[in-house]
């Protein structure tokens, strides 16, 4: 019988299988991207049967969601408690774009396939997702500018909204650019820390 992404008790072998499987999986996306990252290829990787996988799995669509769901929770994990522990409006921005831009160079494996995941989706490919992992990003930087507007530490000409998609598209542009040899990611975030700071900043008379 086979269990799916939310499924009940299971055993610690079971567990521990699920995710080999999982990591296997984020390894093949990564490398052959989502289309040719077939059970079959995964299996392979693992050297087990596909049905071992789809004992764990209801299919494709299940394990992709659940290798999104896996590095979302783990970014989250990793970034949401060190910028809700902000005080400030501009504590909180460069903590947001440090955090983010860090855990992409710290899991590319991870940022790899999530990124191939996202391209088949937009390109129409099957695929379990009709949104992307941006969109609810977006929604809650969205939120945390505003809240710190409100509280007089940034600007209130400009739209949360519109400032989080800008924000997002310069965080979302560095997957491209990390297997470039001479690119400096902490200089980058430099960068982008002070661009960030000077749009939102409140002008002192």
């Amino acid at each position: 019988m086979r269990s799916t992404s939310t499924g009940g008790n299971r055993t610690f072998v079971s567990n521990a299988r699920r995710a080999q499987i999982v990591e296997a999986a984020i390894e093949t996306v990564a490398e052959v991207g989502y289309e040719n990252a077939s059970l079959s290829r995964i299996a392979l990787r693992l050297g087990i049967s596909k049905g071992v996988i789809s004992y764990h799995f209801a299919g494709k669509d299940d394990l992709i969601a659940e290798i999104v769901s896996q590095v979302l929770q783990e970014a989250r994990a990793d970034m949401q408690p060190r910028i809700e522990a902000q005080t400030t409006g501009p504590a909180m921005l460069r903590t947001y774009i440090e955090s983010n831009l860090e855990f992409m160079r710290d899991h590319p494996k991870q940022l790899s396939a999530v990124v191939e995941i996202v391209r088949a989706a937009i390109a129409g490919a099957t695929s379990p997702f009709t949104g992307t992992p941006a969109d609810g990003a977006v929604q809650f930087l969205a939120e945390l500018l505003a809240r710190f507007q409100t509280a007089g530490d940034f600007r209130t000409d400009f739209d949360p909204s519109a400032m989080a998609i800008a924000i997002r598209a310069v965080i979302d542009a560095l997957p491209g650019r990390l297997a470039h040899p001479t690119f400096d990611i902490d200089q980058y975030s430099r960068e982008v820390v002070a661009i960030f700071d000077r749009a939102t900043c409140v002008t002192r008379a």
